[in-house]
């Protein structure tokens, strides 16, 4: 019995990706009229079908096929809830997920639309349940969040597997409650959230703490100014 989803398995045959250095977004290659792109990482990238617009399919690099099964397995291990995407299978090249719509935190901030304090509260609920779960809730970050009716989404589940605390929500949860009234409701360019990020990728290396870091960061954007 063929699945809602097959009709999508010609237009994705047409696309592959490519992982790159230093943890960039993947490249597209190919190209599709039937697909969208909805999103881009590290790993994969995210696309919705034209003619199955209830699915997503996270198609992955060649290279990164490998954590398609791992994160299919912890899609399985979290269960049913509100928190995530749903996970209906995988190939040997993509998952299949549930279509989730909204803006990510990222694209929030680019264009100015207000977080509410119920997405800091969701994300914590989320962590404390993945924990639960006997998985680690890693890797939450802007980008892996979506705004849906005022409520958060988490995406990308694949790194709950692994050990240690990367501490990127700790940082945002702090960032949010200490500086987001500056920003709130107000556009942020693109090169700037850019440039943060890029440079909280390595604020290890220049900081001594995440504190040190942000002071760095407000001054730099009062100096724009």
């Amino acid at each position: 019995m063929e699945n809602k989803w097959d009709i999508a398995s010609h237009s994705l045959s047409q696309i592959t990706v490519s992982s790159n250095p230093n943890n960039e977004p993947v490249t597209i290659h190919g190209n599709s009229d039937g697909l969208r792109c909805v999103g881009v990482g590290t790993d994969a990238a995210v696309f919705q079908s034209l003619y199955a617009p209830t699915y997503a399919f996270k198609l992955y690099a060649k290279d990164r096929a490998f954590k398609i099964k791992t994160e299919e397995n912890v899609y399985h291990a979290l269960g049913d809830a509100s928190f995530f995407s749903t996970c209906f299978a995988s190939t040997d090249r993509y998952l299949i997920l549930s279509y989730e719509h909204g803006k990510t935190l990222f694209d929030c901030i680019l264009q100015g639309i207000h977080i509410p304090e119920q997405v800091i509260k969701d994300v914590e609920d989320a962590r404390e349940y993945i924990r639960h779960k006997g998985l680690n809730p890693r890797d939450i970050h802007l980008k892996n969040i979506l705004l849906q009716d005022g409520r958060a989404k988490i995406l990308d589940v694949s790194e709950y597997v692994q050990p240690g605390n990367d501490f990127r929500w700790e940082h945002l949860k702090k960032a949010y409650e200490d500086y987001y009234h500056i920003i709130d409701g107000k556009p942020v360019p693109f090169w700037l959230v850019e440039t943060t990020r890029k440079w909280y990728n390595q604020h290890k290396k220049y900081f001594p703490s995440f504190e040190d870091f942000m002071k760095f960061v407000l001054k730099f954007i009062s100096f724009k100014k």
